[in-house]
């Protein structure tokens, strides 16, 4: 199985790049996550991710594509809870990488 190395420790993801123990999940392993999934984290992506994290750590589950920007736009505004600033974000699929990178499943509505 694949992993990622932080620090001497390895860490498995799938291959789709999701963590396979979330326990092991630290903001260092999240930066290793985005550089797999091509994405340089910036303060706007670490707000997205902490949300997410929120969100599944409270509800016990991931939001389809169209209840995380719903989500989102509640807690955030509407400047920030819509699918252009979301792709802006997260080009290729703002929900999936999100989760990738929180170290969270993959989400069920993902390809």
């Amino acid at each position: 199985m694949p992993h990622v190395e932080i620090q001497g420790k390895n860490y498995e993801i799938t291959d789709a790049g999701f963590l396979v123990e979330r326990e092991g999940w630290t903001e260092e392993l999240a930066a290793a996550l985005a550089d797999l999934a091509g994405v340089e984290l910036t303060p706007a992506h670490w707000e997205i991710v902490s949300f997410i994290r929120e969100y599944y750590s409270r509800y016990q589950h991931l939001p389809n594509n169209r209840l995380f920007v719903k989500a989102i736009r509640k807690k955030l505004g509407n400047e920030k809870g819509n699918t252009r600033y979301l792709y802006s974000l997260f080009p290729e699929a703002p929900l999936k990488h999100a989760c990738q990178i929180a170290g969270l499943p993959k989400p069920t509505s993902c390809i």
